[in-house]
């Protein structure tokens, strides 16, 4: 599968491009259900509201996975599919893509919580921005009622705004709302086993999952040779380890 032209463009001018039917749906399935395995699992030991989401009545379910490429084969089996690192490296100019870091968030059916607007570069720092693309596979049918991706289109080419600690989340970063133009806000809903890519200075958020359905999305995070950064963020990078795929 290659980029088409179309997408190409539309994510170089918008700051993000969905491509449909990068996986099958019974693929997405296999990674969800490990995922739902591994996440609860990890309950007992992740009781923090960083990693749970809990209900009016008091239910509790996983909000994310941390790390997920260490934890299951099948996580690693499905980022590193030429399906999906050839549309990436197609975005980035015939580069090969590196994986830096990925995380699965989970939003349970009906509390599953929002992800505020934020740039994903504002925490990465990686320099050249334009080398870094995150690439958000759906594992469930995403749309506007279970928590679709929104995007702030033409934010990619703006400069990264300040992100500050959301009172009673310091886990979430996020810029004042009167920065952001909401007049430009789209949505992006995605089949099972399709691909949303975008930009690491694109705006993007997510609402609450309102719907009874889940709505799990694997996010990866990939960077080119070469690339540096501010801090400390390509430390850990799971292409700088002994054992990622050559």
């Amino acid at each position: 599968m290659r980029i088409e032209q179309d997408k190409y463009r539309h994510f170089w001018q918008k700051g993000w491009a969905s491509v449909e039917g990068v996986f099958e749906p019974h693929e997405a399935d296999k990674v969800a259900e490990v995922a739902l395995s591994v996440s609860v699992s990890e309950l007992d030991e992740n009781e923090s509201s960083y990693h749970v989401d809990r209900s009016d009545d008091g239910q509790v379910a996983p909000r994310k996975i941390d790390t997920p490429f260490l934890k299951h084969s099948a996580f690693g089996e499905l980022v590193l599919d030429k399906r999906l690192t050839t549309l990436l490296s197609d975005l980035l100019g015939g580069k090969r893509p590196l994986l830096k870091g990925d995380q699965i968030l989970m939003k349970p059916p009906r509390f599953g919580s929002a992800k505020p607007y934020h740039q994903d570069n504002f925490y990465f720092r990686i320099h050249p921005a334009d080398h870094c693309i995150t690439a958000w596979i759906a594992l469930d049918d995403v749309d506007e009622a279970n928590g679709c991706l929104r995007y702030i289109e033409g934010s990619h080419k703006e400069p990264l705004l300040p992100h500050e600690p959301l009172p009673g989340e310091p886990y979430n970063l996020v810029p004042k709302v009167e920065l952001i133009d909401f007049s430009r806000e789209v949505l992006a809903p995605v089949g099972k086993g399709g691909v949303v890519f975008h930009h690491s200075r694109t705006l993007h958020t997510s609402y609450r999952n309102e719907s009874d359905r889940w709505r799990r999305g694997y996010a990866t995070h990939w960077v080119t040779e070469g690339v540096t950064c501010e801090d400390d963020s390509l430390a850990n990078a799971y292409y700088l380890r002994e054992d990622y795929p050559g």
